[in-house]
C-alpha cells in the first residue's frame, strides 16, 4: 500500500471517529444534571423566563434534532455559538489551541529525549544503572499528574521563584515568557510517558544489540557510537514510533489537569468550565477538536512508520 492510499485510508477512519465521538457527546452531555438556562439567567429568573431561553437556544427541542442541525452546520464549518457568551466555538477553540497544542508537543518531547535516552542508558550499561532507570521510570508513571503539577508549582514556582506557577504569557507578548510560562506544565504531563518510552526503547535497543549483524559490527572495531546512531536506534526506532503516539494522546489527557492547575486558558480548562456550565457547543467543539488532533497525530505516526519500515506500506 502506498503512503497516499495509506493517509487517505486512515482519513475516511478519522471521519467515522469525528461521527461517532461527536454524537456521543451530544448523548453524554444531555445526562450531566445540569441547565444552561440556569447558568445565564441566575437563579432568580422565573421558570417561563428559562422556558423563553431554552426556546431561544434551540434547547427545547429533542436531541437528535439538535445534533441534527449542529452536524448540518459543522459540515459547512460553522460549530455554532457558546450558549454563556456570544463567541463563535472556533473563535474561543482557536484560542485555547494555541496553548494545548504547544503543551502537548512538549509534553511528547520531554516523554520521547528523556525516554530514549534513558532507555539506551539502560540498555547498554545494564546492571545497577537499569535498575535505577527503571526505578525512576515506575515512579514517574505511578505518579498522577495532578500531583506532579502541584508539586513542581509549589517548589520551583511558590519556593524558589524560578518559574511562575501559575498563569500563561501569550507568544506574541514575550517569547521568554511564554517559554517559562509552559516549563512546569510541560514537565508535568510529560514525565509519566517517560517510563512507558524508556521501557520501550530499552527493549528495543536490547533485541537489535543481540542481532548477529550488529555483534558481528562490532567485532569488526566500528565504534560503538556509530553503530547505535546507524543501526541500532533506527532499528529500534520503529516500535518507539508507535509509543510515541500513544504518548500523544495520554499528553491531551493530561492536560485537561494540568491546565486547570496551572491556570492555563487551554482546551483543558475550557472544557471544564463549559461542564459545570452545560455549555453543549462549547464541548462538542472541544470533544472534535481533541478528536481531530488525535486522528492527526495517529496519521503523523503511520506515515513515519511506513517510511522507517517499508513493510508497513504492503501490510497495511
Amino acid at each position: 500500500m502506498t503512503i497516499r492510499r495509506l493517509i487517505l485510508r486512515r482519513l475516511r477512519v478519522g471521519l467515522a471517529l469525528l461521527l461517532v465521538v461527536s454524537a456521543l457527546t451530544f448523548v453524554l452531555v444531555a445526562l450531566i444534571p445540569g441547565d444552561p438556562a440556569h447558568s445565564i439567567l441566575g437563579n432568580t429568573a422565573t421558570e417561563a423566563q428559562y422556558a423563553a431561553l431554552r426556546e431561544q437556544l434551540g434547547l427545547d427541542r429533542p436531541l437528535w434534532a439538535q445534533y441534527g442541525s449542529w452536524l448540518w452546520d459543522a459540515l459547512r464549518g460553522n460549530l455554532g455559538e457558546s450558549l454563556i457568551a456570544p463567541q463563535p466555538v472556533a473563535s474561543v477553540l482557536n484560542a485555547d489551541l494555541s496553548v494545548t497544542l504547544p503543551l502537548a508537543i512538549g509534553a511528547v518531547l520531554v516523554s520521547v529525549i528523556v525516554g530514549v535516552a534513558g532507555g539506551t542508558l539502560a540498555a547498554l550499561r545494564g546492571g545497577v544503572v537499569a535498575r535505577l532507570i527503571d526505578l525512576a521510570a515506575m515512579i514517574g508513571l505511578a505518579l498522577p499528574s495532578f500531583w506532579g503539577a502541584l508539586m513542581l508549582g509549589q517548589y520551583f514556582g511558590v519556593q524558589l521563584h524560578w518559574l511562575p506557577a501559575t498563569g500563561f504569557t501569550a507568544l506574541s507578548t514575550s517569547p521568554v515568557g511564554w517559554l517559562r510560562s509552559l516549563v512546569l506544565p510541560v514537565i508535568a504531563v510529560g514525565i509519566g510517558g517517560v517510563a512507558t518510552v524508556a521501557k520501550q526503547t530499552r527493549d528495543s535497543v536490547d533485541d537489535v544489540l543481540r542481532q548477529q549483524y550488529v555483534q558481528a559490527l562490532r567485532v569488526e572495531g566500528i565504534p560503538l557510537r556509530r553503530v547505535l546512531l546507524r543501526h541500532v536506534l533506527r532499528n529500534a526506532a520503529v516500535p518507539v514510533l508507535a509509543t510515541g503516539g500513544t504518548q500523544f494522546v495520554a499528553a491531551l489527557g493530561g492536560t485537561v489537569i494540568v491546565e486547570n492547575v496551572f491556570a492555563l486558558p487551554g482546551l483543558g480548562s475550557t472544557v471544564v468550565q463549559a461542564a459545570t456550565e452545560h455549555n453543549l457547543p462549547i464541548i462538542v467543539g472541544a470533544a472534535v477538536y481533541f478528536c481531530v488532533l488525535v486522528v492527526l497525530a495517529n496519521l503523523l505516526v503511520d506515515v513515519l512508520f511506513a517510511l522507517v519500515n517499508p513493510k508497513v506500506r504492503i501490510g497495511s
